[in-house]
């Protein structure tokens, strides 16, 4: 039976860059994303509002049109009510009964006065919610066109990197399984505290990478021995040397080619 081969300090550490390469791919994918699944979001929701303001204002100007429609309606009852007590005066039996009828004309004459002036006032606001209809209308139209573009270049990015995305998450998973858990547990509580999302950086001019701190020359030949994991003392991140970074780059390049 042959032995199991052993897992070494550098084939961890081999492993957990692997694992940042592949996630820190994920990242990119998601940054050329930016804020568009947003952006579209915020659009719909516009949209959706601007058309329900639409509909309210037709509802209203409906509302204004009845309003003018129940006014000459008035209108004409009036006029029905003046004629009827016009012929009634013809016929009084004394002064008292023709003021009395005199007093309802001139009520109806009121009435109608008031109804006109109404419905002046109920023109004027039919012709300033008009406005408002046709502006909210070219406002639709603008953000559909707007929502309608920044949708087409979502699903673009959508069907370039998806599938990418999808393959490198699964890959994420695989190679999380063969890393043990306390491990993948530090990698994921770092990456999610520091900047950038990386949480296992080479050595770069003598410090941690994007860091400005300078790593200790004797820390720098322990790093590079591989014989043990060593965090930076500043940022909390996993270091390796820039040769295995290097040579995993190459290899993780060589597989993200073929997804």
């Amino acid at each position: 039976m042959a032995k199991k081969k052993e897992v070494t300090v550098e084939d961890r550490l081999r492993a957990l860059y692997d694992l940042q390469l592949i996630d820190s791919r994920i990242d990119e994918i998601r940054n050329v994303r930016g804020e568009l699944p947003l952006e579209v979001r915020d659009l719909e929701d516009e949209v959706a509002g601007l058309n329900m303001r639409l509909d309210k204002l037709v509802s209203n100007l409906e509302v204004v049109n009845n309003d003018i429609t129940a006014k000459k309606n008035a209108i004409e009852e009036s006029k029905t009510l003046m004629t009827k007590y016009a012929e009634q005066q013809k016929n009084v039996r004394n002064n008292r009964e023709f003021n009395s009828l005199t007093k309802e004309v001139e009520f109806q004459e009121l009435e109608i006065e008031l109804a006109e002036k109404h419905i002046k006032e109920f023109k004027v606001q039919i012709e300033q919610k008009k406005v408002v209809i046709t502006e909210t209308k070219e406002r639709i139209k603008q953000r559909e066109t707007h929502l309608k573009h920044k949708k087409n270049e979502l699903n673009s990015i959508l069907s370039e990197t998806e599938k990418e995305e999808q393959a490198l998450i699964v890959k994420s998973e695989e190679y999380k399984k063969q890393i043990e858990a306390r491990l993948v547990s530090a990698y994921t509580r770092i990456r999610t505290n520091v900047k950038n999302g990386l949480a296992v950086v080479p050595i770069e001019r003598g410090a941690a990478g994007g860091s400005y701190f300078t790593i200790p020359p004797q820390v720098q030949v322990e790093i590079a021995s591989r014989k043990k994991v060593i965090t930076d003392e500043h940022s909390g991140r996993i270091l390796v040397d820039a040769i295995l970074a290097e040579e995993q780059k190459v290899k993780m390049e060589k597989m993200f080619s073929k997804l």
